[in-house]
C-alpha cells in the first residue's frame, strides 16, 4: 500500500495545495524569472509559501519544481543544476510538511519539457526519460513522498517521466493532463484515452490539472470516473478564466466562494484529491477546504454542453455530522 492509499484508507480525500507561481509572482519573482532558482536562494520565501498552504488546509503540497527538467531550466542557463535545485525544492518542502500540526505529504512535481517528441520534435524519447531520471534523483534525495508528473498532453511524454523515474526510485507516482473545452488535451488526448492508458502504469493515481477552465477540468473527472471506478483521481483546476486586469496582469474570475463550489462537486464526481493550479491562493484551498467539509454553502457550476450535456452541477453542501477530515 503506496502512501496515498494509507492516507485515503481512513479519510475519503485530501487537500492538495494551490499555485506556487502565482504566490512566486507576489512575492518579487520576476516575469521570465527562474522559480525553480529560488530554491537556493530564498528558500525561506518558498517554505513560506508551503507553509501557508498547509496552513489553509492543505495535506499534499507540491514542489518547486515544475520547470525542473534540464530542457526548462536550459531557458535560465541552468541546465546543469538540475540534481540541486530539484533536491532544494524537496528539502523546502519536506521543511515545511515536517513541521506541519497535520500529517502532510511531499510531491515531487514534474513538468513538462516543454519539447516535442519525435517525430513531431527533435527530442527522442530516450532523451526525454533521461531528462526525467535526471530530475528524479534531486527530488527523491530531497524527501519527496510521491512523484507528480502535471500539466501533460501527450501521453508518450507522461510515460517517459514513469520510466525514467522509475530507473531511479521505487516511490508512487500521479500524473495528470491538462484538458480543454473539446474534452481533449493540446496533442489530442481524451479523459478516457488517458485513464485507460495510464492505469496500465500501475500509477498512484491519476487526474486532471490546469485546464481551461472549472467546468473543462469536472467534465474530464467525470468520464476518467466513468471508465475506472477504483483508481484516485486528482482534481487540481486553475482558480477560473484568467482576464486581463486594469493593472496590465492576468486575474482570474475563480473567487474563493467559486473554487470550494469546484472542489465540493468534482468530489461528489469522484475526485479524491483536489487543490487548485494557476491564479489560486492560501484563500483558495482555505474555502475549498471549508466546503469539503461541510462548514459553508457551495455555488453552483454549470458543466459545458458536449462534456456534461449543459446541464448545472447544483447539490445542497454536505451536512455538518458528515465525517470529518483528521486534524
Amino acid at each position: 500500500m503506496n502512501v496515498l492509499q494509507k492516507q485515503l484508507a481512513t479519510q475519503n480525500y485530501l487537500i492538495l495545495d494551490g499555485a506556487m507561481g502565482t504566490m512566486l509572482f507576489a512575492l518579487g519573482l520576476a516575469q521570465g524569472g527562474a522559480p525553480e532558482l529560488w530554491n537556493v536562494e530564498h528558500p525561506e520565501r518558498i517554505q513560506e509559501v508551503h507553509r501557508r498552504y498547509i496552513e489553509a488546509g492543505s495535506q499534499v503540497v507540491l514542489t518547486n519544481s515544475f520547470g525542473g527538467t534540464r530542457y526548462r531550466l536550459k531557458l535560465h542557463d541552468l541546465q546543469d543544476r538540475v540534481y540541486e535545485l530539484n533536491k532544494a525544492a524537496a528539502e523546502n518542502a519536506r521543511q515545511a510538511a515536517d513541521a506541519a500540526p497535520h500529517p502532510v505529504l511531499v510531491a515531487g512535481s514534474m513538468g513538462p519539457t516543454g519539447e516535442l517528441l519525435e517525430p513531431l520534435g527533435n527530442m527522442t524519447f530516450a532523451d526525454c526519460r533521461a531528462a526525467f531520471a535526471e530530475q528524479t534523483r534531486g527530488l527523491a534525495d530531497g524527501g519527496v513522498d510521491i512523484l507528480w508528473i502535471e500539466t501533460m498532453s501527450h501521453l508518450d511524454e507522461v510515460r517517459a517521466a514513469v520510466e525514467g523515474a522509475r530507473l531511479v526510485c521505487s516511490l508512487p507516482i500521479a500524473a495528470t493532463l491538462s484538458f480543454d473545452t473539446n474534452g481533449r488535451t493540446m496533442m489530442g488526448v481524451t479523459a478516457k484515452q488517458a485513464i485507460t492508458t495510464m492505469r496500465e502504469w500501475k500509477l498512484a493515481a491519476v487526474g486532471a490539472n490546469c485546464g481551461n477552465n472549472l467546468p473543462d477540468t469536472m467534465a474530464a473527472i467525470a468520464a476518467m470516473r466513468a471508465v475506472d471506478r477504483e483508481m484516485p483521481l486528482i482534481a487540481k483546476a486553475n482558480a477560473g478564466v484568467p482576464r486581463w486586469g486594469s493593472n496590465s496582469a492576468l486575474e482570474y474570475d475563480g473567487t474563493p466562494a467559486v473554487m470550494a463550489g469546484y472542489a465540493y462537486h468534482v468530489h461528489q464526481m469522484g475526485a479524491q484529491l483536489i487543490g487548485a493550479c494557476c491564479g489560486s491562493s492560501p484563500e483558495t484551498i482555505r474555502a475549498m477546504t471549508a466546503a469539503l467539509k461541510g462548514e459553508i454553502p457551495v455555488v453552483q457550476l454549470v458543466m459545458p454542453v458536449g462534456a456534461g450535456g449543459g446541464t448545472a452541477v447544483n447539490s445542497p453542501p454536505p451536512p455538518r455530522s458528515r465525517k470529518r477530515q483528521r486534524p
